[in-house]
């Protein structure tokens, strides 16, 4: 077995492998750009080597860098993770040449399968049925126009080196091919040094459903399942769970057997992933394949006991699989929640800076229920700008996949993150949503769901209810605190009143609190009452409360005469007052926020790709008016409604905070 690999990227990724390779007693080399000296990976590995400045084009994925990081750390293998160089041939040519062991598959099969024009046709020359394409070359923007109307609107643009949801595009018309070709195009070079686009079809309202297999040097392959990852923004994966709710067994096997056979044509040998569209009659089409490991690889793990990573590092090692398609038993159920660092409130664009607050849920394992977080930050570590958003993902597991998406609910509510935007409100607001709980969804889920964007989560009479039963007593928990640390009075618990108002998200409860040493009772004016318990004291950020014996989960902030309470994807202001205090606060006037329906702002930390237009010009509803970058995305921001362009504060080159005035209209 080797004695020392070197993992060849960054992130969670990075320090999941490094705790494989800890535990069959292999010693880790981790690379590093400037931006990531002080990262998690770097502080796990046994050793770490820089390779450069913070872009990637510069770092991570410079052949030469790594190879020197190589030979300086005399590691004997390299596990790529996946994005970066995973599914680059040239990079596990010069591995080849110099003798490192490649965790990862043959160069044939990178070339034939890791290049999505490539694997296309071979898919098609194997007679798998393929989504209608054109699997050339796109010479230009005019050229992809001319192959889109061919084909027929709606197309997907596509980065032939492609992953992770980067240099994709979907087009409804040709100034959207026009646009979406030369945005493909630019992310493509800039995340993966490969500027190649093809077009094919884009199937509405497709499954997304992918089968992992399992490939060793022996001629011996087996597949692990499937995964559901319908649930998708902008082309990248947000959920994904295991099995999926959609499949038979009849439709499995048909597809797994079938994934293994096309691996096996190519000579594969290692973990990969082979992806299908899968319409409402289940019949499925070959999409791709990705020669590597796939971010959402932790919930097969979860329901085979299989450890993928390990897998890869014994097959690169030479040895035969140690278990037959015989001994792959799916068990329970797993969910996956990618957290992005992005803000849900300005249409999901990214957030970066210091994470003030990093607390996950902690980790847990039993026959009844498991929680796994894999991820690659810390508290007071930074997010940059210069890498992919995503900085963790959050794993739960039940026997049923109604538990596991309980286990998840209170697994998201308990996870803190501060100081970023962060995706966990919307991920609640997922879990909650009836068509996931059905499992009725398509990779259209979002689109159709959140139309306008995610603006937050609108709480039913019953759960605001035992938000409000809650802060009430937390409440009467701080008043008797506050009025102990005053010194005000000697017995404080029999001079807290018990008459309070609870006004949350436009409703108001009168309520009185019968309190005992064990918790208490809050009736509401209507003759309702609940049940409520918790060790939740003044200051605690997070509140593990129970109301009526089912779990509640909040996470509290303070405010003037109450608490700023997070909860189910729910933002909400909590005012906890006396019935005269409440009173008085509804004769207050609200306070309006400003006017900036005559500015454009940046809607997050990033680069100016792109002015398109000047002062003095006309623009018209929809419009592009600029073109913005932040880790590893362009996002064209266009005009709201008609207008003229008064005042440009920004130029082609110039970095913007959030909210920086890019343009002023008249």
């Amino acid at each position: 077995m080797f004695k020392k690999i070197l993992i060849a990227n960054r992130g969670e990724i990075a320090c999941r492998v490094i705790k494989t390779a800890r535990k069959m007693g292999i010693e880790t080399v981790a690379i590093y750009s400037d931006a990531d000296k002080n990262a998690l990976h770097v502080e796990m590995a046994d050793e770490a080597v820089r390779v450069g400045p913070p872009p990637a084009n510069q770092s991570y994925i410079v052949i030469d860098n790594v190879m020197e990081a190589i030979k300086a750390s005399g590691a004997e293998a390299v596990h790529p993770g996946y994005g970066f160089l995973s599914e680059n041939s040239k990079f596990a040519e010069a591995l080849a040449a110099a003798g490192v062991a490649f965790v990862g598959p043959p160069v044939g099969a990178i070339e034939k399968m890791g290049d999505k024009i490539t694997s296309k046709k071979i898919a098609a020359e194997a007679g798998v049925s393929t989504v209608p394409g054109h699997m050339g070359l796109i010479a230009d923007a005019d050229e992809a126009v001319k192959i889109s109307n061919q084909i027929g609107y709606p197309v997907m643009l596509k980065a032939s080196a492609g992953g992770g949801g980067k240099g994709m595009r979907i087009a409804w018309n040709d100034e959207e091919a026009r646009e979406g070709y030369q945005s493909s195009k630019n992310e493509a070079a800039s995340s993966f040094g490969d500027d190649r686009i093809f077009i094919e079809k884009f199937v509405t309202q497709p499954r997304h459903i992918e089968i992992q297999v399992l490939c060793d040097s022996h001629g011996n392959g087996i597949y692990l399942g499937e995964r559901e990852c319908s649930i998708q923004r902008r082309n990248q994966k947000v959920v994904e769970e295991a099995p999926s709710p959609f499949l038979d067994e009849e439709t499995r096997r048909a597809m797994g057997e079938q994934a293994v056979a096309l691996a096996q044509a190519v000579d594969y040998a290692s973990a990969g992933t082979v992806e299908f569209i899968v319409d409402g009659d289940k019949n499925f089409y070959f999409l791709e394949m990705n020669t590597r490991l796939q971010v959402e690889h932790p919930v097969t793990e979860l329901i085979t006991g299989v450890d993928l990573v390990e897998q890869m590092i014994r097959v690169a090692n030479g040895e035969p699989l140690s278990i037959t398609q015989d001994d792959v038993k799916l068990k329970g159920w797993a969910i996956e929640n990618r957290l992005y660092a992005e803000d849900p409130y300005r249409g999901f664009l990214p957030s970066i800076g210091r994470l003030t607050r990093y607390r996950p849920p902690a980790e847990v394992g039993s026959d009844h229920a498991i929680v796994r977080n894999d991820t690659g930050v810390f508290e007071g570590g930074e997010i940059s700008m210069y890498y992919d958003p995503m900085i963790a993902k959050l794993c739960t597991w039940a026997p049923t996949r109604a538990q596991a998406i309980e286990a998840m609910r209170v697994a998201l509510d308990s996870f803190e993150v501060e100081g970023i935007g962060h995706n966990l409100p919307f991920l609640s607001a997922v879990m909650d949503h009836p068509k996931f709980i059905s499992g009725d969804m398509t990779t259209a889920f979002i689109a159709e769901e959140f139309p306008d964007g995610f603006n937050g989560v609108t709480l039913p009479e019953g759960e605001l209810r035992r938000v409000a039963a809650a802060c009430a007593a937390m409440h009467r928990v701080a008043e008797i605190r506050r009025a102990r640390v005053s010194g005000r009075m000697d017995n404080h618990e029999r001079k807290v009143g018990s008459d309070w108002n609870v006004a949350i998200q436009g409703q108001s409860y009168d309520v009185v609190i019968n309190a005992d040493p064990a918790g208490s009772t809050v009736h509401f004016d209507d003759g309702d009452e609940m049940r409520v318990s918790g060790d939740w004291t003044p200051g605690d950020q997070l509140a593990k409360m129970s109301v009526d014996d089912a779990p509640l989960v909040l996470k509290v902030g303070k405010i003037s005469g109450g608490f700023r309470v997070r909860t189910r994807g729910a933002d909400l202001k909590v005012h906890v007052r006396t019935p005269r205090q409440a009173e008085l606060a509804r004769k207050m006037p609200e306070k309006l926020p400003p006017d900036t329906s005559k500015l454009l702002l940046c809607p997050m930390p990033g680069l100016v790709v792109k002015l398109n237009v000047d002062v003095g010009d006309e623009v018209e509803d929809g419009q592009a008016l600029c073109t913005i970058e932040a880790m590893k995305m362009e996002n064209i921001l266009r005009a709201e409604r008609k207008g003229k362009v008064s005042k440009i504060n920004a130029g082609a080159g110039d970095s913007l905070a959030v909210d920086d005035v890019i343009m002023e209209f008249e």
